[in-house]
């Protein structure tokens, strides 16, 4: 089938070929893609040397220099020491000038740090900033630090564990979600740990093409609620009272449903059933408008092929994941149509990719799995993400086209009505 490589949305390259062009036997070609990565960048404070300490030390050396050179001259006139003394002696008053040294540069560079434990930490991030961190359940004093680093809190854990130590906070730091303001001073950070969490609202940024489980951890990492807590609590018969849309779902889940934006929650709405309410309520609204019956009866006349709203989203949900560009995603919807309409497997490694959560093998696409759209024909038992209301709109009204394939990646957006084509456009890019 279609073909998709890795962009900077984070998809893979493959290409899928059809059993029935192939010997009977479904083969792929994978070329892997680099995964993006997020990584945030922590800056930690170092105590810059000052200039005057750098004089003061050249003139105490100068200083000892002298009186060496003095004491050599007076034990040269006295003549009563022992030629291996007077050999000595320089080697043994360097070693001092060399010790003065360093209790000069211990009293400029350490002493100190020292006496600045409670001076504002985030200097070099832009004071009186507001940001919102989350503690989540049974942090240590380590990962406090870290997250607090993270997020310009703080620039030096060493510091913080010292404040940590002078409050005796390192059993009352309490998990939670709180709201600093950077510039502020190490004692200050610590007692508002202490005290417990004192954010009012907070923000809960979802990507596009999030699956139920990659939702639940982002929901952890941003709002501390328990990934597990969410995805007990993430059941469509939890809510089809509420959310008749849920109706007809298959392994009473969610997927395809929490949809992706930037939430703003207040503390009310810090549990795993409100955050769910949350995302449905804005997939209602964002779809409210969408005619789908229209869309449905448009695929009925153009493809033959009777489709209900929930397929309508697991349609899109592969759309999400195999489309680079906007341009894509109806040209991707229409090669999808075009199988389905003459009963050809989708061939997807996006389906596969929902089960084994990360690249795809050719022994994966062996599997016995309703998600393997190499060895089954028609849609996934589930939608595979949340897609993009650009995805449902795709898939709702999908190009006019006869394509059967697709070949996409970085520089290439091809789409191919025959296989010799579609092989055609994966050699020229490939190999050149």
């Amino acid at each position: 089938m279609p073909t998709s490589q890795d962009n900077s949305r984070g998809r893979r390259a493959a290409h899928f070929s059809s059993s029935s062009e192939q010997g009977g036997s479904a083969r792929r070609t994978a070329t892997p893609r680099s995964a993006t990565s997020r990584a945030a960048n922590s800056s930690s404070a170092h105590s810059a040397r000052k200039p005057a300490a750098t004089v003061q030390m050249s003139e105490r050396t100068a200083r000892a220099t002298k009186r060496a050179a003095a004491a050599r001259k007076r034990r040269s006139q006295a003549g009563n020491k022992s030629s291996n003394k007077n050999r000595a002696f320089p080697f043994v008053m360097l070693l001092m000038v060399f010790a003065v040294m360093g209790v000069v540069a211990v009293g400029f560079l350490v002493v100190p740090k020292l006496f600045q434990r409670n001076e504002p930490i985030a200097d070099e991030y832009p004071a009186g900033e507001e940001v919102i961190v989350v503690i989540p359940d049974g942090s240590g004093g380590a990962a406090i630090a870290q997250l607090l680093i993270d997020n310009h809190v703080i620039s030096d854990e060493s510091a913080f564990y010292h404040e940590v130590q002078k409050q005796n906070a390192d059993t009352t730091m309490k998990s939670g979600t709180y709201q600093f303001v950077t510039g502020a001073t190490v004692s200050e950070v610590v007692k508002q740990l202490v005290s417990g969490p004192n954010a009012t609202q907070y923000q809960l940024k979802l990507a596009e093409g999030l699956t139920v489980t990659q939702t639940a951890k982002n929901v952890e990492d941003q709002l501390g609620i328990s990934a597990d807590e969410f995805l007990g609590q993430a059941k469509a018969s939890n809510y089809v009272d509420d959310y008749p849309f849920l109706e007809n779902v298959s392994d009473d889940s969610l997927e395809g449903y929490l949809y992706a934006k930037t939430y703003s929650l207040s503390n009310d709405d810090a549990s795993a059933d409100t955050v769910i309410r949350t995302l449905l309520d804005q997939y209602n609204t964002e779809v409210a408008s969408l005619d789908m019956a229209k869309a449905r009866e448009t695929l009925r006349e153009r493809y033959g092929i009777e489709i209900s709203d929930y397929g309508l989203i697991k349609v899109a949900s592969i759309i999400e994941k195999e489309a680079v560009t906007e341009e894509d995603r109806p040209l991707v919807a229409s090669v999808i149509y075009n199988r389905l309409s003459i009963g050809m497997a989708i061939q997807s490694d996006a389906t596969m990719m929902y089960v084994t959560g990360g690249e795809v093998t050719a022994d994966d696409l062996q599997t016995d799995s309703p998600y393997n759209t190499y060895l089954y024909t028609g849609l996934t038992p589930t939608p595979i993400c949340s897609p993009s209301l650009a995805s449902i709109k795709a898939a709702m009204d999908p190009a006019e086209t006869k394509y059967l394939y697709f070949f996409i990646n970085d520089k290439v957006h091809q789409f191919s009505e025959t296989y010799e084509e579609h092989q055609q456009a994966i050699n020229e890019s490939l190999y050149g």
